[in-house]
């Protein structure tokens, strides 16, 4: 059995199913050359005119282009640019109805030409010396895309890395009224060749197979003479029928495989490309001419002339019309494309675009109207007719209604959409029209479904972060924490291990210190209690010491509290000497010794303090003669208060009043005569003080004694003596700081001072 190469090689033709044989009329255009237009007056070019996305816009409004100049640039690989079809100047850019079924409007660049058609700089390859990557470089900058219908990007259709068993060359061009292709091969065969020849070193074929239906002798001899003797090229012609020219179709004619559900032509090693395609890639490799025109065949009973022109990318379709000499009819149809698998436009003005192949401008009579749609009667006729092996009537029911799933299992998307199904329909129901709705929808909720799983994609990627970051956040501070922890730790060791060496080292000192002996321990002993008491005692004189300049610092400060302090002092001093009386040496008894030393010092000593306290008094009553507190008043012991009291008294009541307070100083000291210790000689003046004897000494004595200290002290006081510090017991101190006291008024405090004391000393028996 041969092998399918030898079959192919002995000129096999197979069949595919079901098809439809519909009138051709190409004979009324393949019997003329291709016309030349004149330059349109304004060129309408849209800046995406193939499968894919639109380029980056490289002029704007008022620039001159040349012919040939790119408008676009290609920044992704499915674009592909668009070059000014002549030289002329940007007039706008703007939306403008779309040679689309759908007629929106999109981005187009209006372009006025100058009519000089002045060329860009060109540079042709040879590609004989250059490689592949500029190969394909060259046909993505020139704009090339598919010219047979789709517009897919040529560039990506020939970039392909697994081995190609056949390159089929679509030169069938089956649908009624077309016949651009077959001038194209008439007209320019040499040029196809050439780059079918490009296209064999890109992707290294082990045969090229150029299907023609065999309705096109004149062509197909053409391309016959152009391949010469070259090997493993075959032009093969195939039966006219529609849609033979069908990419599967073709491909299970020439080979006998058929292409899976799904899949493409280059999964079981395949690739196609239009004859108008191969054309357009070598005027672009060995001219360096971008797809700035093509040729579209303008057919038509409303038309005076009839044929093949080629027209620049961006002509109005009226423009070519006009050129033709149209004649419209009342309900005039102008179609896009071929009777079976063309649209209708309602704007006239809509442009040519690279996949623009025809212009039907046919009568009423010639295509018939419209007819109204009737109900399917289930003849199968659609099913019988169809090239793909596809059931119409089913994928009608499912898409009116919207049934996605149905649609996706009887294989909608391998539809393609050849109008043969509508074309034998009884009823006269558009099918190709749900058919391309219901994809459109299929299209739209695949796009809906793909932003909602990038969406999610997205949300899902956030919150993967979110949750890690605050992992990371979790493991960072518990890290933190643990180092805090065996910083601590470790600090609390190194401390412990301080203390615990300096225990080691204090206890290995006192191992190796000699032991004591019971002698050196209690001189030890006996040294710390010395230490203690000489600590106490340090801290009581600093305590007195603190009180002493207390004391003196209050007296400077105020006068009142001065006399408060000596009052105070001189009460405790009292006290101390009733509560503890010492018994006189043996002595004190004797009367010498009481009389001289004791009554000497003793009146002295009172002197002083009795001129101190007057002198206080006197000055605290000159400088604030108003009442004291209540709490000064109330100190009967204080001298300044005393006397302030009775400043007011009488002269000669208070003699009156010292006369018998002496009566009765001398009556106590009578019935209780006892010794007074030396310390409380500093209160001579005071008649308890001085009149208290040891207990052993006469009576008669102590009232001398008495008697030579009051005589002092009047003395004293006569002399009106100046007040001294009470640390002082001069007699010049003491007549200095008493001058300026008046002497019946210290009189008068005195003899009030020992009244009251000896009605404390009656009150307080010792």
């Amino acid at each position: 059995m041969p092998t399918l190469f030898q079959q192919i090689q002995a000129g096999k033709v197979w069949d595919f199913h079901g098809g439809i044989h519909p009138p051709s009329r190409k004979e009324r255009t393949n019997q003329k050359p291709v016309a030349l237009l004149d330059i349109p007056d304004r060129l309408y070019v849209p800046l995406r005119q193939h499968i894919g996305v639109a380029g980056k816009l490289l002029v704007k409004v008022g620039d001159r282009v040349l012919k040939g100049q790119a408008l676009t640039q290609a920044d992704n690989a499915m674009a592909v640019p668009v070059h000014a079809p002549t030289s002329g100047t940007v007039l706008a850019i703007e939306l403008h109805t779309s040679t689309h079924p759908s007629s929106l409007a999109e981005p187009t660049l209006v372009l006025t030409p100058d009519g000089m058609d002045e060329w860009r700089p060109r540079k042709p390859l040879d590609p004989a010396v250059v490689d592949n990557y500029t190969l394909l470089e060259r046909i993505q900058e020139s704009g090339i895309a598919g010219m047979g219908g789709a517009g897919f990007p040529t560039h990506i259709k020939v970039n392909v890395k697994q081995p190609v068993d056949y390159l089929i060359i679509n030169a069938v061009e089956c649908e009624p009224y077309i016949t651009a292709d077959d001038m194209l091969m008439q007209e320019r065969a040499s040029d196809i060749i050439a780059g079918i020849e490009i296209l064999v070193k890109l992707l290294s074929p082990k045969a090229v197979l150029i299907g023609i239906e065999d309705d096109k002798p004149i062509a197909a001899a053409s391309l016959k003479a152009a391949i010469g003797q070259k090997d493993n090229y075959f032009v093969r012609e195939v039966p006219t029928k529609y849609p033979s020219g069908g990419e599967k179709q073709l491909i299970q004619l020439l080979t006998n495989k058929e292409v899976p559900a799904g899949r493409r032509p280059l999964d079981i090693g395949i690739v196609m490309q239009n004859v108008g395609t191969a054309f357009a890639i070598a005027q672009a490799v060995l001219d360096d001419i971008p797809l700035i025109h093509r040729v579209v065949t303008v057919a038509g009973e409303t038309l005076a002339q009839q044929q093949n022109v080629l027209a620049l990318i961006g002509t109005p379709i009226s423009d070519l019309l006009t050129a033709c000499g149209f004649q419209a009819e009342q309900r005039q149809r102008i179609i896009v494309g071929g009777p079976m698998m063309g649209f209708a436009i309602a704007d006239w003005s809509v442009p040519v675009v690279k996949t623009t192949n025809c212009i039907l401008a046919p009568t009423e009579q010639e295509l018939g109207a419209v007819s109204e749609e009737m109900d399917c009667i289930r003849c199968s006729a659609c099913a019988d007719a169809c090239p793909a092996s596809l059931l119409p009537q089913q994928l009608l029911w499912y898409s009116k209604a919207k049934d996605q799933d149905k649609l996706a299992e009887y294989n909608l998307s391998d539809c393609i959409e050849c109008g043969a199904c509508a074309y034998v329909c009884p009823s006269e129901i558009p099918l190709v029209h749900y058919y391309r709705v219901a994809k459109a929808e299929i299209r739209e909720t695949q796009r809906e479904a793909l932003k909602a799983e990038q969406a999610k994609a997205r949300f899902d990627a956030r919150t993967e972060r979110l949750e890690r970051e605050k992992q990371e956040r979790l493991e960072r501070n518990q890290q933190l924490a643990a180092q805090r922890v065996a910083q601590q730790q470790a600090s609390g060791q190194a401390a412990q291990s301080a203390a615990a060496v300096q225990q080691a080292l204090e206890r290995s000192q006192q191992l190796a210190a000699p032991a004591l002996d019971k002698a050196q321990i209690i001189a030890e002993r006996e040294r710390k209690k010395a230490e203690a008491l000489a600590y106490q005692q340090q801290k009581q004189q600093s305590a007195a010491t603190e009180s002493a300049p207390a004391q003196t610092e209050a007296a400077t400060e105020d006068p009142r509290k001065a006399a408060i302090a000596a009052a105070l002092a001189r009460a405790k001093a009292k006290k101390l000497t009733q509560q503890e009386p010492e018994t006189q040496p043996e002595t004190a008894a004797e009367p010498t010794q009481v009389e001289a030393p004791a009554a000497d010092a003793d009146a002295k000593k009172a002197a002083v303090a009795a001129a101190i306290a007057r002198a206080k008094a006197k000055k605290l009553t000159e400088q604030e003669p108003q009442a004291q507190p209540d709490s000064v008043a109330a100190t009967a012991a204080e001298p300044a208060q005393v006397e302030a009291a009775a400043s007011d008294i009488d002269a000669k009541k208070a003699a009156i009043a010292a006369a018998i307070a002496r009566a009765k100083a001398k009556k106590l000291t009578e019935q209780e005569p006892q010794s007074q210790p030396d310390s409380v000689a500093a209160a001579a003046a005071e008649p308890a003080q001085v009149e208290a004897p040891a207990s052993d000494v006469d009576a008669k004595k102590a009232a001398v004694a008495a008697a030579i200290a009051r005589a002092k002290a009047k003395k004293l006081t006569q002399q009106e003596p100046e007040a001294q510090p009470e640390t002082t017991a001069e007699p010049a101190q003491v007549e200095a700081a008493a001058s300026d006291v008046d002497a019946k008024k210290a009189a008068i405090a005195a003899a009030i001072a020992r009244a009251k004391a000896k009605k404390q000393q009656n009150s307080e028996p010792l």
